[in-house]
């Protein structure tokens, strides 16, 4: 199973993924994303939402990694 990952050096708080998947991700005070504590279990986000997050993302800080 894939994990959710953002590259906060990389990350320019833009906040797409936030308003795209908020279940998932959020801003923190310095504006940058992260993945929310808890995101990944349950259900899960609805995957075309994920893959719009991914894709938005203007610096390419998102990523799946394998566990």
């Amino acid at each position: 199973m894939a994990r959710i990952e953002v590259d906060r050096e990389a990350c320019i708080g833009a906040g797409l993924c936030a308003w795209n998947v908020p279940e998932v991700f959020e801003q923190d005070e310095e504006g940058l994303s992260r993945v929310r504590a808890g995101a990944g279990s349950g259900q899960g986000p609805d995957q075309d939402a994920l893959d719009e997050a991914l894709s938005a993302c203007p610096a390419q800080a998102i990523r799946l990694a394998e566990d």
